[in-house]
């Protein structure tokens, strides 16, 4: 998991009311439905038809994401797409570093991943290290024909050789602001608030 986006960004109680405090949206919720449509068209041109695509989204925000390109690419290939979620808790490269976080879910469609193009699915690529996590817990449950990445939002500071295929906005940042993504299903309301990244973060008086 990325040490700076998942860490710093998100998942972390007592600290999102000051990160937002200065935040400005920079995607709201139409921008949101929009960037989500035209990856799902693209889905389709690189799959050419997107028949053997399975959505792997990671929790807990790209799971959410993952099932609502299922639902724009079944609107544009009249078919059901198999959608699942992606645990990778346990393949962190940051565990000894932070307290333990519960298991999230993995579920994989029925007929699995193998011989499949599976596309994993995420809020946020930041350094990439969540990417790499993600690509060694797919190891452990098949053989993917190809694996691609579809992101809402890439921040940039890529400490790994890993891009997204497929990017609904490219956001240049820097590392003293946070990239807060919010989703209907987890926060009542869809946007992407960028912001400076608390003075006191993580510091004990």
């Amino acid at each position: 998991m990325d040490k700076h986006s998942r860490h710093d960004e998100r998942d972390e109680p007592g600290t999102q009311a000051d990160a937002q405090s200065d935040a400005r949206p920079v995607l709201e919720g139409p921008d949101i439905a929009r960037v989500l449509t035209r990856i799902a068209h693209e889905i389709v041109e690189r799959a050419k038809g997107a028949d053997d695509v399975v959505l792997l989204g990671i929790p807990t925000r790209g799971v959410f994401l993952a099932r609502r390109l299922a639902d724009k690419l079944e609107q544009i290939t009249e078919r059901k797409i198999p959608v699942g979620s992606l645990d990778i808790t346990m393949y962190r490269d940051d565990l000894r570093m932070h307290p333990p976080r519960a298991l999230a879910r993995t579920e994989i469609p029925g007929d699995g991943i193998d011989g499949r193009l599976v596309v994993l699915v995420d809020d946020v690529l930041f350094s990439g290290r969540t990417i790499r996590a993600a690509l060694d817990a797919l190891n452990d449950i098949g053989r993917p024909r190809a694996v691609q990445l579809a992101v809402l939002v890439d921040r940039g500071h890529r400490e790994l050789p890993i891009r997204a295929d497929y990017v609904g906005k490219n956001l240049p940042t820097s590392l003293r602001e946070t990239v807060k993504v919010q989703l209907a299903e987890e926060d009542g309301r869809d946007t992407v608030l960028l912001g400076a990244k608390p003075a006191a973060s993580g510091a004990h008086p």
